[in-house]
């Protein structure tokens, strides 16, 4: 999609920045991936007992395809309430550096800190990857309404997902659900491929991916933590040598 100049009066409007950032789901292959992962999640919901509303209700709060998925498998297998809000709790864990990155990009010295609080709800993978490309093209000033829009209608694509796949699920197999849910780790994957320019960032998506089968051997459960963490810190230190002094 194409967006106006960056100085085109177009962006002097908020409502119509709003729009094109709700447009701005057309051109991403992601929008398929997360209608997919949901539709998914619908249907897993289905078929541990839960009620169509209180699907809809956690994607409208939870917002995050991995950590639904443990709200629904823990307290699906009987764990309380305290424990599955622990669990989904780590698992968030990993949208802080998204969070932290994105919230930069909007700031502008008029921007309060409750002008933040829906974008910071809406960061999640899909929207993080799209604000990387999209908010270079956007007025600051008008970033926040952009992302508004983007959020919500990639929120509304979830939801019709999570009707679909609720209603579906008698005849879908517990196979094919569990495939679709393996698309948004796999979009996740090409998508960061996709937007490595730097050779730190290359270095540490190879080496994330070298490292995490040695990692899985320790059987720690922190496998995916190990690997990142250590292909990060080597990619970072040869990135800080071959900067010049």
């Amino acid at each position: 999609m194409s967006l106006p100049p960056i100085d085109s009066p177009q962006w002097n409007s908020s409502l119509r920045a709003f729009r094109w950032g709700m447009r701005a789901v057309s051109s991403t292959i992601l929008a398929l991936v997360l209608f997919a992962t949901y539709l998914g999640i619908g249907a897993l919901a289905h078929g541990t007992g839960f009620s169509l509303g209180w699907t809809l209700l956690s994607t409208l709060l939870v917002w995050a395809g991995p950590a639904q998925i443990i709200v629904i498998t823990t307290l699906g297998s009987g764990a309380t309430i305290v424990q599955a809000a622990i669990a989904v709790t780590v698992s968030a864990i990993r949208l802080f550096p998204m969070v932290v990155s994105v919230l930069p990009l909007l700031r502008t010295p008029e921007t309060k800190r409750y002008h933040l609080i829906l974008v910071a709800h809406l960061t999640a993978v899909t929207l993080w990857v799209e604000c990387q490309r999209f908010l270079p093209q956007v007025p600051r000033g008008r970033r926040i309404a952009f992302v508004h829009g983007l959020g919500i209608a990639l929120v509304c694509i979830s939801l019709s997902a999570n009707v679909i796949g609720y209603v579906l699920a008698a005849g879908l197999s517990e196979t094919l659900a569990s495939a679709i849910l393996l698309l948004t780790p796999l979009a996740f994957l090409f998508s960061t491929a996709r937007n490595s320019k730097e050779l730190a960032d290359v270095l540490a998506l190879v080496l994330g991916l070298t490292l995490y089968p040695l990692a899985s051997l320790l059987n720690s459960g922190l496998d995916i933590l190990l690997s990142g963490v250590a292909a990060g810190t080597i990619a970072y230190g040869v990135h800080r040598f071959r900067a010049p002094a």
